[in-house]
């Protein structure tokens, strides 16, 4: 009778358990009931398993029982195995791009704006159905680095109506909103897509001013040697707006400057624009001053521009940098462009490992102690065999040689410098009122307020020197490393910390170029020679098995 009832008890239980998992899946808003259910029925079939031991020992105890439980186990553990590996990699999800060219990894600059995202992040593509898996091979990537950030899909002649409420006109629009801003593309490229994703995320343009009137290198121009195009349009993707200033017929600082540049001056400014430029720093402004050598010794000095960046803590030397080390020669250059291949820490050249080439350069060095609580940074210096050439007049015989009793600095000699300095608002300078009418207060009023948008960060004046500007001209702006850190330097000024990184290029063309003789070459090769090779061998082995 009792054996009976606990056999009965058995049934019950797994109709217990079956009921719970009807349960489960069947009424999702009875999750209370299932559990119980489930717990009572695995309680009745322990019973019941526990009722029958002396059985469950005399099945274990034969030959043909513990072998299979031998082989239940070892399919168990495999089993186990498995579910735990997955379970693990789908919490550690690592990803390798093994191509040369690491065309499908994200450029370090994109994994920072991903990575400092405060907010989700929709991205709306705009395509044919067909079309969605050439968006998610790159995508795809986005997500897999920021969780904030939402990809979706959508057919636009399936739903025209949402193509409306973006304003899609073109098939291939990808649409990033943030925040209730909107940016669009129609490219799938990587430099791209993070363009309008900088855009989408930092709201509103930032502007550049190029001071111009003293010779200084042209952001207009695109063909030039000199000019600064290619940066101009390096500075757009970082959502800048490039604009020119000349000082002396406005009499003051643009009220909406986020960073003014003075890049390669030919003679120096005027006093008043330099007293301009002293009060921009004294309100919290940022500036970009690159000054060249001079080629002899017969040119005139910039005393104005040397003695502004001497207050500020950084001295430019009356030298040219030279360069020994035969690394030049790697990039087509001698001597007169001393080349910089590791850096000082500092946050424009964090996790920046590019070589960066400066044609004739100066040295500037920070003064020791800093002037006036402003201590200056090196953030490029060249190597060991390099020096401060101090005698001007032997660089046109091109025989130049390390003479330190002559003056000459060894290396590694410093070539850029940065110094910053937070601005009490609550103290402005002696001249807030603007007394003179040169626009002072104006200006340091819209850097108040700047920074006051800028999550409440502190207001700092930021000055960055470099002995040289060639290396930003659209000549040299190629050299490896040379327009990241022209941008990483402005994007330090404007306090955009999260821009400063390795930007994204384009895949490398990896293709074989072979010239018509190499292609019959490689013909022969691989159509008569090695297959008659092999076919030769085979005879060979058959006639000698024959025989």
């Amino acid at each position: 009778m009792a054996n009976r009832v606990l056999q009965g008890l058995g049934w019950a239980g797994v109709a217990v358990v079956f009921a719970a998992l009807v349960v489960r899946f069947t009424l999702p808003d009875q999750q209370e009931l299932w559990w119980w259910l489930a717990v009572v029925g695995l309680a009745m079939v322990a019973v019941h398993t526990l009722s029958q031991w002396r059985d469950i020992l005399a099945f274990f105890s034969r030959r043909q029982a513990r072998e299979g439980v031998v082989a239940t186990s070892g399919v168990l553990l495999a089993l186990g195995i498995l579910v735990a590996a997955n379970y693990i990699l789908s919490r550690q999800n690592v990803r390798w791009d093994l191509t040369a060219a690491q065309q499908y990894s994200l450029s370090d600059q994109t994994r920072r704006v991903l990575q400092a995202l405060e907010a989700p992040i929709a991205v709306l593509v705009f395509a044919r159905e067909a079309e969605f898996p050439s968006y998610r091979d790159r995508l795809d990537e986005y997500a897999y680095v920021s969780s904030q950030v939402d990809v979706e899909y959508i057919d636009i002649d399936r739903n025209p109506v949402r193509a409306r409420q973006y304003e899609v006109q073109a098939y291939g629009t990808i649409v990033f909103e943030y925040e209730g801003r909107i940016e669009r593309t129609t490219s799938i490229a990587e430099q791209e897509l993070t363009n309008a994703l900088i855009k989408a995320v930092e709201g509103e343009e930032r502007v550049v001013y190029f001071v111009q009137g003293h010779g200084e290198r042209d952001p207009e121009s695109d063909d030039d040697r000199d000019g600064y195009g290619a940066v101009r349009d390096a500075l757009g993707r970082d959502n800048f707006r490039v604009e020119t200033v000349v000082l002396a017929q406005t009499g003051e600082v643009p009220a909406d400057a986020t960073v003014l540049v003075v890049a390669g001056p030919s003679t120096d400014l005027l006093p008043t624009e330099a007293e301009l430029l002293r009060d921009y720093l004294d309100g919290g402004g940022k500036l970009l001053l690159m000054l060249d050598p001079q080629d002899t010794g017969d040119e005139p000095p910039q005393p104005n521009l040397i003695a502004l960046a001497g207050e500020w803590g950084i001295e430019l030397g009356a030298d040219v940098v030279v360069d020994a080390s035969g690394v030049g020669q790697l990039l087509g250059t001698d001597a007169s462009v001393p080349v910089a291949a590791s850096y000082p820490p500092h946050a424009i050249t964090d996790d920046f490992n590019l070589l960066t080439a400066f044609p004739l350069a100066r040295s500037v060095q920070p003064v020791a102690g800093g002037v006036s609580g402003r201590i200056g940074e090196v953030v490029v210096e060249t190597g060991v065999r390099s020096w401060a050439e101090a005698d001007l007049t032997q660089l046109a015989t091109g025989e130049v040689t390390l003479d330190e009793d002559a003056g000459d600095v060894p290396g590694p000699v410093p070539i850029a410098a940065v110094v910053s300095q937070t601005i009490d608002a609550a103290e402005p300078p002696e001249d807030a009122d603007d007394p003179e009418g040169d626009g002072a207060a104006e200006t340091e009023a819209a850097q108040d307020g700047e920074n006051e948008d800028d999550d409440d960060a502190p207001l700092q004046a930021r000055l960055a020197v470099f002995g040289d500007s060639d290396f930003a001209s659209n000549s040299a702006v190629g050299i490896q490393g040379n327009l990241d850190l022209a941008l990483n330097t402005i994007n330090w000024l404007a306090q955009q910390e999260n821009l400063i990184a390795i930007r994204p290029r384009e895949p490398e063309d990896r293709r074989i170029t072979l010239t018509a003789d190499q292609q019959w070459r490689v013909f022969w090769l691989s159509v008569v020679l090695l297959p008659a090779f092999i076919a030769g061998a085979g005879i060979y082995t058959w006639w000698n098995r024959r025989g």
